[in-house]
């Protein structure tokens, strides 16, 4: 199975965002970085509205996820709520 990834600057925001995608991941291993951390997992990845909203205390539009992010691997489904990276056999 082949991993997704998704990397984001390093920075207060992103430590949030960050640790909720581990809470709903855990099998994703995070490589953190000088500049950046890089969140893998095999076959799939799951990022939660709810879950980073529960980390940053605030209401979170997932789209503001898009500020900080540097890079990703997968095929993206994208709804108000959930952002899956997976591969699709």
């Amino acid at each position: 199975m082949s991993n997704v990834f998704i990397a984001f600057q390093k920075n207060e925001e992103t430590r949030a965002i960050v640790a909720a995608i581990l809470a709903d991941n855990p099998h994703a291993v995070a490589n953190d970085q000088p500049a950046m951390v890089k969140i893998d997992a095999p076959g799939r990845l799951v990022v939660r509205k709810s879950t980073i909203e529960e980390e940053m205390g605030r209401e979170f539009d997932l789209q503001e996820m898009h500020i900080n992010l540097i890079t990703l691997t997968g095929n993206i489904d994208e709804t108000e709520d959930e952002f899956t990276l997976s591969w699709s056999h």
